[in-house]
């Protein structure tokens, strides 16, 4: 099992660290965006530089998961950016979800072979030091 879970975390951390240095430097070619709802959004969110916080994110948890340290950090970190890559691909780009559902799978693969560390989490009472 200790195989498919490196692969699925080198695999997560490439996709992440790889597209969030992309959003800070900008070195591969962005194809245009046909005007829509999606293309005013994803434009605000460029302009205002939140896009670079995001991809700061990413770059970090993908570093991390590549590693290999702090992984359920990672995880936790890399769950709100995928849920929002998601949300945006199915509700306003009604399409070319297909990475990020890859890099959904992946994380919840992931999540659950790192599931002991996610268990405090669940306490119904949690103890306070």
């Amino acid at each position: 099992m200790k195989i498919p879970i490196l692969i699925a975390r080198i695999l997560l951390g490439l996709i992440f660290f790889v597209f969030g240095l992309n959003s800070i430097l900008h070195f591969m070619p962005t194809p245009p965006m046909p005007p829509s709802d999606a293309t005013t959004f994803a434009t605000i969110l460029m302009t205002s530089r939140y896009m670079t916080f995001v991809g700061l994110l990413d770059v970090i948890a993908g570093l991390l998961l590549l590693v290999g340290r702090f992984v359920p950090l990672a995880l936790v970190i890399l769950g709100p950016i995928l849920v929002n890559i998601l949300l945006f691909h199915f509700l306003l780009m009604h399409g070319g979800a297909a990475i990020g559902l890859v890099a959904t799978v992946l994380e919840l693969f992931l999540i659950w072979a790192y599931r002991l560390s996610f268990r405090g989490l669940f306490d119904a009472a949690p103890e306070v030091s």
